[in-house]
């Protein structure tokens, strides 16, 4: 049996003076090269644990492997493994980008220190200006942090996390603050990224379109799990998915559906029928009654996701 890279087991956050735990008895696990969305409303726990997960915050009690490493004793193992891309930015506004990321790689002792860019092994200059590129900053590299944006500084951040190529990547709201041009780059790397390295990637966002592609989604709300899925095992558990079909004879199609004993109820526009099928195709094969409407609603992850947290 193969281990996950992520396993948590009971994990439990409490803070002093508060009621209840931030974190309350949660549980998952995420397996090597996975992409795990880890979803919920402001306030749920998400960034308290994604903290605990990245050594950043102590958990309260639970037991947390990552990496194989037991987070309560190989700390510094578990960090090696990890590239974090935090909510808020912590950058140097004294330094330069590029000098930031040298700092940064240089700390963690991925390169010796150089006092100039020029001066850095050229697998440093190759893959900083690899990424800089995929977010659009090779043109802004040698320039203060003070003049950059947020958007700005979430893409140095981004390429800050990347340059020791991880295990596994944490994104906490990776894209806020990016225009939709820079949002598409990034995914459509880190996408490429995990196809030919097999990083895992843990994301936490409110960009819930974001995780339509994840392998599985968690979704935690008041500090515990709601539900853990499939994208398509979620949308097919809280909400329906049917097929809408009008024809200009109603009456021969509704005969035909009756005929083939198949479930539908009637709207203003025609004819209603669920399907539980990975697809409405064959349903849709058996009808011989000329249609004037055919639609498919195949409702969304975002559309799940309201309607879990809505009833919660």
């Amino acid at each position: 049996m193969i281990t996950p890279i992520i396993e948590i087991e009971h994990l439990v956050k409490q803070y002093r003076k508060a009621q209840k735990p931030s974190v309350d008895d949660i549980s998952f696990s995420v397996e090597a090269g996975e992409f795990f969305a880890f979803l919920g409303p402001n306030g749920a726990g998400k960034t308290t644990t994604i903290s605990i997960l990245t050594t950043t915050l102590a958990k309260t009690s639970g037991r947390v492997t990552i990496a194989g490493y037991d987070l309560d004793r190989e700390m510094q193992q578990i960090r090696e493994k990890i590239g974090i891309i935090f909510q808020k930015p912590s950058l140097d506004e004294n330094l330069t980008a590029e000098e930031n990321i040298r700092l940064h790689v240089c700390i963690h002792g991925l390169y010796a220190y150089r006092p100039f860019y020029r001066l850095m092994p050229a697998a440093y200059r190759s893959r900083i200006e690899e990424l800089a590129s995929v977010v659009g900053l090779e043109e802004n590299l040698f320039k203060p942090m003070k003049t950059f944006s947020g958007g700005m500084q979430r893409k140095l951040e981004i390429i800050r996390s990347l340059m020791h190529q991880p295990a596994i990547l944490f994104l906490d709201e990776p894209t806020t603050g990016l225009d939709a041009v820079s949002r598409s780059n990034l995914w459509q790397y880190l996408q490429e990224m995990r196809r030919t390295t097999a990083t895992t990637i843990f994301l936490t966002t409110h960009y819930i379109d974001e995780a339509e592609n994840a392998d599985h989604v968690c979704i935690i709300n008041h500090g515990k799990v709601a539900l853990q899925a499939t994208p398509q095992e979620m949308k097919q558990r809280l909400l329906d998915r049917y097929v809408l079909v009008d024809a200009p004879d109603q009456a021969q199609l509704r005969a035909e559906l009756n005929e083939w004993g198949i479930d539908f109820k009637a709207n203003g526009t025609g004819f209603k029928i669920p399907y539980q099928e990975a697809t409405p195709q064959t349903l849709i094969a058996r009808l011989q009654t000329p249609l004037s409407l055919l639609k498919v609603h195949e409702p969304s992850l975002e559309a799940a996701y309201v309607n879990l947290i809505g009833a919660a």
